[in-house]
């Protein structure tokens, strides 16, 4: 009895001390996760700095021990967390997890090395980090009292992330702080699912104190910005005022850092600053990402003028456009690839000839780039190996990401591995491992597992029948284990079938009736016997119901062939409309149709009474249908409330049967009975391109970007030859995303053809008109004003359709009050970030110089002045150019540029932005500490500065 008091007791203690474990290993009220590696006991440490505490790591990891550093490196100013360190002398890879976390979220993670010559063998190592299964760093600690930090931008893409620690072989890697800091999902726009950032350097220019480091609560980010500061070169410019952060501001810099800057001693001169490049093992040229954030900390009065550009490695930023930060708001110019690689970068801060004062910086953020496209091991293949490591206390090399990378998987295990998909574990050996108790529920939710082995254990209890629900499970085998009870009904329907091979000798407990383990025979005869007269019968019911149901669709089908059936109240096959304005398409003829023609009630029976409405528009509701032989139909019903009339039906009726082009929507036939006027066209599954960039396609899936230019390519073609291809030729009048429908395949066709008009190649500004058409947004405002059409105006439209396509925003925007998609577009391209308008759920796949080309070519597109517009053969050639740009970035192994630079003779638009070649590698973080890295420098350097006037 007092044995068993005991072992309740520890039983529950035992359980206690794991919850205890489990909430600390939860992300605190304000979503860090702060650890304090090596720290002993269960007590958390404070930050005196920040207030921010910091746990224990047992939580977080089991492998490893606590150390102390040595006491010759304590001092008093040394923070606690740095006193100790966990060390992992033992296995090639050694993990912390971090879980409770926001699949597809942006975090920040940071480790921290202070070696302190914990080993006494005053011997710093080298080893590598891992952030999941994707190579972070190497660390390589330079001396025992120098605190190394690497800090890493990343796209976490389950609710848990491991940081790995790799033994190179150079020393017993150990770590003293672990930190875990969310992020809003727009900022850094440059990390995404495929890409994180590692940071070089993140300055705060101007202050003073070379000691005093911002970070949390300053930065609610808790991002680390270090000072520097040169009185010999600059001096500083703050202000005691607050500086507000833009609208979706990417970067969100705290206003204590950019409450100071710097300007040249000399206001002559102007602002330059470098670093070297530092090869890494995986990157020996490693190219860099640079953010520079700037805000005017004066007030400017009379004719002051601040005005500046930037360059890099002496190419301009913005060659045409001088740039004034605004007063008291906080703005950033970045690039978004790598910039090309050099041995060193220096960064030019110059005054434009206009300027009355010498430029500024505030601050400056400097990141290399890492791969984050390898894919992890499946997130419930996780938990349920994770669930099974713990069960049994499994030791082995079970730490991280079970599957990858490929030469640190988990022994015992076998994994498939898929090009851009998440690893599945297929295979399962642990044999010989010394288990014990039952067989955990676990493993029946291993979807993909083939081959499990639990040979040779100390397993008890009985066989779970929920394995026999594994899909691909053809192996499975218990031999020499405790194992009790019979063999559950769903594995021996397993063996009979033969999908499923089991081994279960020596089980001295298991089937004390050896025939109930073996396949019921009988049973499966029995079930043969009853199966195939079911089969049978139902065999033949479905021929009857068949038979019927075709002399019936026969039956209805002979009263109405293609061209001959039409109303009573009809002529046979054609009819003369009212006169009509001139201009119009049916002027001076009759129509003539030679599609087939449909009665009402046919048009009933094809869609069902009019059952399931597709969408609707001016004309009317347009409903799904079937003909005869099943062939999909959307079939345009005009309703009698319609502002569209007769005059629209005939247009629309009379263009498309004389004009037929892949990227125009096909008529199959049309009704004119009595006053029932209807369109039958072909399908188009996916509905219109308005619904696809908005993500309410039959998928619910996003456009890619490839996508999206592929259908901005077919719609351009489809315009063009209107214009070009047709005689006479069309202007359309209502070219909108509505209007643009999408096959299965995702190929464009225009469609609505009841407002276009005819023009003449020789004097096509003369079709007379007396009413405006189209939809707000997207009318051109030429057009507006003269209410006369051209070709140009079908342009315009289509500029907005692309910029749709870009941005994945409406015409009109609520920007809080209502405007042109045109000048919202503009406003945020006029400091040469495309980034500020892009559609956000592309996730960053796409080359960044095709989007760049689109947005050029889309505000060309919608000039002012139609002559200043191009033609849509030009839009075509260029849209070509486009999807060659991108078709390039697929084949290139997914390299992006960073900014498209326009030229005279292309759609240029004004703003010239920085053109890089990128460079998605991994390398390695420089060692920054607690003071400037020495290959960050500063230089003074004359030049064309400000003039008084």
């Amino acid at each position: 009895m007092v044995a068993t008091s005991w072992l309740l007791l520890i039983g529950l203690a035992a359980a206690a001390i794991a919850g205890v474990l489990q909430a600390r290993a939860q992300p605190d009220n304000i979503g860090f996760i702060s650890i304090d590696c090596g720290l002993p006991g269960t007590a958390n440490s404070v930050d005196d700095a920040t207030k921010l505490s910091y746990a224990p790591d047992a939580a977080f990891t089991d492998a490893g021990s606590n150390q102390n550093i040595s006491v010759e490196y304590v001092t008093s100013t040394l923070a606690k967390r740095y006193l100790n360190v966990r060390s992992f002398p033992d296995g090639a890879r050694n993990c912390y997890t971090l879980r409770s976390l926001v699949a597809g979220l942006k975090y920040l993670l940071r480790a921290e090395f202070r070696y302190g010559n914990y080993d006494g063998l005053n011997r710093p190592p080298i080893f590598d980090l891992y952030a999941g299964v994707n190579f972070w760093s190497r660390v390589n600690v330079s001396s025992p009292e120098t605190v190394h930090r690497l800090e890493a931008i990343v796209v976490v893409p389950d609710e848990y992330v491991h940081v790995c620690l790799v033994n190179t072989g150079s020393g017993t890697p150990f770590i003293s702080v672990l930190e875990l800091r969310p992020l809003k999902s727009s900022l850094y726009p440059q990390a995404n699912a495929t890409q994180g950032l590692v940071l070089f350097a993140r300055i705060n220019f101007g202050h003073t104190n070379a000691t005093d480091i911002v970070r949390y609560p300053d930065d609610p980010r808790d991002r680390l910005w270090l000072p520097l500061f040169d009185a010999t070169l600059w001096d500083v410019m703050s202000t005691t005022d607050r500086v507000q952060n833009l609208n979706n501001d990417k970067f969100e810099a705290p206003s204590k850092v950019m409450q100071t800057a710097i300007i040249p001693r000399n206001a002559s001169n102007n602002i330059t600053f470098f670093w070297g490049s530092t090869p890494q093992p995986r990157d020996p040229t490693p190219g860099y990402i640079v953010i520079m954030h700037f805000s005017e900390l004066h007030l400017l009065t009379g004719n002051a003028v601040r005005e500046f550009f930037l360059e890099t490695n002496d190419v301009v930023w913005r060659s045409s456009l001088g740039f004034r930060p605004d007063y008291l708001l906080s703005d950033a110019f970045y690039t978004t690839a790598p910039l090309p690689a050099a041995a060193r970068y220096t960064v030019n801060i110059n005054a434009t000839a206009n300027s009355t004062l010498p430029p500024f910086i505030n601050a400056v953020e400097v990141y290399s780039v890492i791969s984050t496209a390898n894919a992890a091991t499946d997130s419930s293949d996780v938990s349920a190996i994770t669930a099974i490591k713990a069960k049994y206390r499994v030791k082995k090399n079970w730490a991280g990401d079970p599957c990858g990378p490929k030469t640190f998987a988990w022994d015992g295990l076998t994994c498939s591995y898929g090009i851009s998909s998440h690893s599945r574990i297929t295979g399962v050996n642990i044999s010989f491992s010394g288990l014990d108790g039952d067989i955990s529920s676990s493993f029946a939710n291993l979807k993909a597992v083939q081959y499990l082995d639990l040979s040779h254990n100390n397993l008890t209890g009985s066989i779970p029948d929920a394995l026999s629900q594994l899909p691909s499970l053809t192996v499975l085998d218990f031999t020499s284990n405790q194992l009790s009870g019979s063999i559950p009904i769903g594995l021996l329907k397993r063996i009979q079938d033969g999908s499923l091979t089991l081994r279960y000798g020596n089980n001295p407990n298991l089937c004390t009736n050896a025939d109930s383990c073996k396949p019921p025979k009988g049973k499966s005869k029995l079930s043969i016997y009853i199966a195939v007269p079911v089969v049978l019968v139902l065999v033949i019911v479905s021929g009857v119901a068949l038979f019927f149901l075709f002399m019936r669709r026969k039956k209805q089908g002979s009263t109405s062939t293609k061209n001959t059936v039409r109303p009573q109240n009809e002529p046979p096959m054609s009819y003369a409309p009212a006169p009509l304005p001139p201009g119009d398409v049916h002027e001076q003829s009759s129509l003539h149709l030679e599609n087939r023609r449909f009665t009402y009630k046919e048009l009933e029976m094809i869609t069902n009474n009019f059952q399931h409405v597709l969408g609707r528009g001016g004309f009317g509701k347009v409903y799904n249908g079937f003909l005869e032989d099943g062939t999909q139909v959307a079939v345009k019903l005009r309703s009698q409330s319609s502002n569209q009339g007769v005059k629209e039906f005939l247009s629309e009726a009379q263009i498309l049967t004389r004009i037929h082009h892949k990227n125009l929507v096909s008529m199959i036939g049309y009704c004119k009975d009595g006053q029932y006027m209807a369109l039958v066209y072909e399908y188009m599954s996916e509905g219109t391109l308005r619904q696809q960039i908005a993500g309410n396609g039959r998928h619910g899936k996003r456009l890619t970007w490839r996508q999206r230019l592929r259908i901005s390519l077919d719609s351009a073609q489809g315009l063009e030859y209107l214009h070009k291809g047709c005689n006479p030729p069309l202007i359309h009048r209502d070219v909108k995303a509505t209007n643009i429908l999408l096959n299965a395949k995702l190929e464009a066709k225009i469609a609505d053809f009841g407002l276009s008009k005819v023009f003449n190649h020789d004097d096509e500004t003369r079709i007379s008109m007396n009413t405006l058409v189209g939809t707000p947004g997207y009318v051109d405002p030429e057009y507006q004003a003269t209410v006369q059409p051209t070709t140009k105006s079908d342009v315009y439209s289509f500029g907005v359709v692309l910029l749709e396509l870009v941005t994945g925003r409406q015409a009109i925007l609520s920007d809080p009050d209502p405007t042109s998609i045109i000048q919202w577009v503009r406003r945020r391209l006029a400091r040469g970030n495309i980034e500020d308008v892009v559609d956000t759920r592309m996730h960053g796949e796409y080359d960044v110089n095709s989007v760049w080309k689109v947005a050029d070519i889309a505000l060309k597109c919608t000039m002012q002045a139609p002559v200043q517009r191009p033609t849509m053969t030009d839009v075509v050639a260029q849209l070509q150019e486009c999807l060659e740009l991108e078709e390039g970035h697929r084949t290139g192994g997914g390299r992006r540029g960073s900014f498209y630079t326009g030229s005279n003779s292309d759609f240029d638009l004004g703003y010239n932005a920085y053109t890089t070649d990128s460079q998605s590698t991994d390398v390695s973080q420089t060692s920054i500490a607690f003071e400037m890295d020495h290959n960050f420098g500063k230089t003074s350097r004359m030049g064309g500065g400000p003039v008084a006037r």
